[in-house]
């Protein structure tokens, strides 16, 4: 950017109002401008006759009117390349490390690095050949970014045409042109190289949107059992201070069944991302035994950072995601959080002077959740490959309100809702989904992919023990007035199943070498043996069998430890656990016949 396009008459923090230089061409509601003589990146939002409104992504501080406003280049882009994998990115998609290096710890203003490493070679295969006909999104070849990662290099979903030019494999460095291609309604040629820009704002287009159906295994058995996301869906995780948001999304980063992730550090304070970036590379990727960062790309925009940054931070990841979902990967994107994505609107659009909807936000807050989650889905891409984008974005509402407006707002727009508890959190259950709260409408459409367990099906499992927590929550509430013992004893049945499920399923320990994932297989048999155990008690209550007889056998602390004590890998254990419980049951069968 060279041309001055307009000169500054404003500073209200991060907006700036500028009018057009004479003889400059007009900027366009959208474009990327440079403003000041630091040429800091801005992003015209609005016009009104010779003056734009700018939305500027770094520290506006000593800008003052008169300072130039350089000609735009087109509306805010990311770089989608190979480089992606492993770095660490802000929300202008700068990298932090060679912003680091460069300028040392602090994000210092004006800093331009490029996106992806200009002198780095890759070892490009090309997939086509000349003369072949290349159409939007095809494959033109591949980088072998990480030992985990192939790299499909795409053609760009606005250009196609003949390959008149294909590079021989060999080397070659991001900006080096690999395939020419002639239009076919005529015109210059298109030069390709292993990169191209995409709009942020801009949805990547499909060729045809997937039903859902296909589960999205995450390991964690409150999840998957009870409230499942399909690939291609989207979750909320809504939670006050300290009730486990973070870390509940390091699980599914880890264990969840997606080729790649895409995690958004979006508003949270300094102390935890840098939790996030310090522990990430020691994590080990449980697929292929190597460092988890060789499929995960990271986004960090930290509370101390630009606000206006932080508004883009969360169309930069869901780009990235859109990018690798169209080479036929399953991506999960992890926006934490969108409450703090939704106060930067509303300070932004106090800043622009437009009227205030519920607690400040701005009226069009609806819409942009609404634009920002419609980005996920599980689709057929233009090359023809299938391909997903899983979003899970963490809530953080003032107060744990879940009746304040962006939580409200995100319920309309989510199908899957994980209520994070602050009771249970305190009380050291983690993870602190309430199970009540909480629900899932990708139920029936995963229903097909669940397996049974002794002639019983998952979502018959599944609905027998959310009915059993539904009513050890109503009896809990007249325990607490009457007493545990005052209650018949089939109602102190559902009690003690209730915390066999409680305790020995739903809670998780996250740093446990064997709980911290479980496989379907295993949770299915854990919840079907607690369900046995209680269809046992409960035909032998009518028999004369007292309560503490039942409590009394040894099955149960094996069924309370099963979850610790069962390795993933010997599953025939579990067939154990029930034979112990069939085996005493039958003994108390006998006693009372």
């Amino acid at each position: 950017m060279s041309q001055v396009a307009a000169e500054v008459v404003r500073v209200a923090g991060p907006v700036v109002v500028a009018r057009r230089a004479e003889g400059a061409p007009s900027i366009r509601v959208r474009d990327e401008v440079a403003v000041g003589e630091e040429r800091l990146v801005g992003e015209a939002v609005s016009l009104a006759g010779e003056t734009a409104t700018i939305q500027v992504y770094e520290d506006t501080s000593g800008l003052r009117p008169g300072d130039p406003v350089y000609e735009a280049r087109g509306p805010l882009s990311v770089e989608l390349g190979p480089g992606l994998v492993g770095k660490v990115f802000d929300g202008l998609e700068r990298p932090l490390d060679e912003i680091a290096r460069l300028a040392g710890g602090f994000l210092a203003r004006g800093v331009r690095v490029p996106p992806l490493d200009r002198k780095r070679t890759w070892s490009f295969t090309p997939l086509i050949e000349r003369g072949g006909l290349a159409a939007a999104g095809a494959v033109l070849g591949t980088v072998q970014e990480t030992p985990a990662v192939e790299h499909r290099i795409l053609v760009p979903p606005d250009a196609s045409g003949r390959a008149e030019y294909v590079a021989p494999a060999g080397e070659y460095t991001v900006e080096d042109v690999i395939c020419r291609l002639a239009p076919e309604g005529g015109g210059p040629e298109v030069e390709l190289r292993l990169f191209h820009r995409w709009p942020v704002r801009t949805r990547r287009p499909v060729a045809k949107r997937l039903p859902p159906e296909i589960p999205l295994v995450t390991g964690q058995r409150i999840l998957d059992l009870f409230f499942p996301i399909a690939r291609g869906g989207v979750a909320a995780i809504p939670g006050g201070f300290g009730t486990g948001k973070t870390i509940t999304q390091h699980q599914l980063a880890k264990w969840a069944d997606a080729d790649l992730i895409v995690y958004v550090g979006c508003g949270e304070r300094g102390n935890e991302m840098t939790q996030v970036l310090t522990e990430f590379p020691k994590l080990i990727d449980p697929r292929t035994g190597r460092p988890l960062l060789e499929r995960t790309v990271l986004v960090a925009n930290t509370s101390n950072m630009p606000v206006a940054a932080r508004e883009s931070s969360i169309y930069t990841g869901v780009t990235i995601a859109e990018y690798f979902r169209d080479m036929g990967y399953n991506v999960a994107l992890m926006a934490d959080s969108t409450s703090r994505w939704a106060e930067a609107l509303r300070e932004l659009s106090g800043r622009l002077e437009e009227m205030p909807a519920e607690e400040g936000f701005p009226a069009y807050l609806p819409t942009r959740l609404a634009e920002f989650y419609e980005r996920a889905g599980h689709v057929e891409a233009l090359s023809g490959r299938e391909g997903s984008v899983t979003v899970v974005g963490a809530v953080s509402p003032q107060g744990g309100d879940f009746s304040e407006p962006v939580t409200v707002n995100t319920k309309r727009f989510v199908r899957c809702f994980w209520g994070l508890d602050k009771a249970l959190a305190s009380a050291r259950h983690f993870p602190a989904i309430n199970w009540l709260d909480s629900y899932s409408d990708y139920v029936d459409s995963v229903a097909g992919q669940w397996g049974s367990e002794r002639n019983r099906t998952w979502a018959e499992l599944r609905t027998e023990a959310l009915s059993l927590l539904a009513e050890e929550d109503r009896l809990q509430r007249i325990a607490r007035l009457i007493g545990k013992d005052a209650l018949p004893e089939a109602e102190r049945l559902v009690l003690t199943t209730a915390r066999l499920i409680k305790e020995g399923i739903l809670q998780q320990g996250a740093f446990d070498p064997i709980d911290t994932y479980c496989p379907r297989e295993k949770q299915l048999k854990m919840l079907e043996i607690v369900l046995h155990f209680h269809a046992r008690a409960r035909a032998l209550l009518p028999a004369g069998c007292p309560m503490i007889r039942i409590q009394g056998i040894g099955a149960i602390d094996e069924m309370l430890r099963m979850k610790t004590e069962v390795p993933n890998d010997r599953l025939d254990l579990l067939d154990s656990v029930r034979a112990r419980l069939v085996e005493e049951m039958d003994r108390l069968e006998r006693d009372y016949r």
